[in-house]
C-alpha cells in the first residue's frame, strides 16, 4: 500500500519530468539553440514514424539480445571468480589487481581490436559487453561474501559444515542483496556495452541507428534512440528487481 506521501512524491516527480519538456521544447521553439543541437520533443516524437515499427523491433531485439547474453555470460563468470576470490587469499592478491587492470582498460579503444579478432558477429559484442559489467558483480559479490555475520561461520562451524555447505548455505544467501544490487548496475552496463560496440562495427541494432543518425545530422532520430535505450535500460533494470522479489524476497530490506 502506497502512503500519502509516496503518492506526493511521484506526483512531484512526474510534474518535474513534465515541466523539464515543456521548457525543452519551449527552448527549442524558440531557437535558442539551433535544430541540429536541440531538437523540439515533438520533432523527436516524430521521428519514430520516420522508422517503420519492423525495424524498431529488429534493431531493438539485436540490442536487448547483446546486452542479456553479455549480462548472462558475466554473471556466470563473476559469482565463480568473486567465489575463489573469498576462499583463497592467494588468488585475492594475484587476481584481483589483474580484474582491475582489465577493467581500467579503455573499451571504446580496445573494441576495435576485439572486433578485428572476434568478427562481426554477436560474440566481439557479447565480449565488449561481459568486459564492461562484469566488473561490479564481482566486487559485490566478493563483498557480500565477506559480510556474514561472525555468529553464522561460528555456528556452521560449531555444526561440522564442510567449507562447501558453509559457502552454499551461509556465505552466498548472505551475499544475495549484493549480488541483486550489482546486477542492478550491471544491467544498465549491458545496455552501454551493447551500444558500444554497435558503434564501432553492426548493421543494426541501437546504436548503429544512433551512428547512421548523427552522422547525416538527423538528430531528432538519434534522440529517439536515445529515448529507447533509457527503456532498455529500465526494462533491464526492473527485470532484475522483479527476479529478486520473486526468487528472494527475503533479501529486500523491509521499509518502516
Amino acid at each position: 500500500m502506497i502512503s500519502a506521501h509516496g503518492v506526493y512524491s511521484r506526483i512531484g516527480a512526474v510534474l518535474t519530468f513534465v515541466g523539464l519538456v515543456a521548457v525543452w521544447e519551449l527552448t527549442a521553439r524558440l531557437r535558442l539553440l539551433p535544430a541540429f543541437l536541440l531538437p523540439a520533443p515533438s520533432d523527436v516524437i516524430r521521428a519514430f514514424g520516420s522508422i517503420p515499427a519492423s525495424a524498431w523491433l529488429q534493431h531493438i531485439g539485436a540490442t536487448i539480445r547483446v546486452s542479456v547474453v553479455g549480462l548472462i555470460v558475466a554473471t556466470a563468470v563473476s559469482i565463480p571468480i568473486a567465489i575463489a576470490l573469498s576462499r583463497s587469499r592467494f588468488l585475492s592478491q594475484t587476481l584481483y589487481p589483474l580484474l582491475i587492470v582489465v577493467r581500467s582498460l579503455p573499451i571504446v579503444a580496445i573494441a576495435p581490436i576485439i572486433i578485428a579478432l572476434a568478427g562481426t558477429g554477436d560474440v566481439p559484442r557479447v565480449i565488449i559487453t561481459f568486459l564492461i559489467t562484469f566488473f561490479p558483480i564481482v566486487v559485490s559479490t566478493a563483498a557480500g561474501l565477506a559480510q556474514v555475520p561472525p555468529e553464522l561461520i561460528e555456528l556452521s562451524r560449531s555444526l561440522k559444515a564442510s567449507t562447501r555447505r558453509e559457502m552454499l548455505d551461509v556465505r552466498l544467501p548472505s551475499a544475495v542483496p549484493y549480488i541483486f544490487a550489482s546486477l542492478k548496475v550491471a544491467s544498465t552496463l549491458a545496455v552501454t556495452g551493447a551500444v558500444v560496440a554497435e558503434f564501432v562495427a553492426a548493421d543494426q541494432g541501437i546504436g548503429y541507428v544512433v551512428v547512421v543518425s548523427t552522422s547525416s545530422f538527423k538528430m531528432a532520430m538519434a534522440f529517439a534512440a536515445l529515448v529507447v535505450l533509457v527503456f532498455l535500460s529500465l526494462i533491464l533494470f526492473y527485470s532484475i528487481d522483479v527476479i529478486q522479489r520473486w526468487f528472494f524476497p527475503w533479501s529486500i530490506p523491509r521499509q518502516p
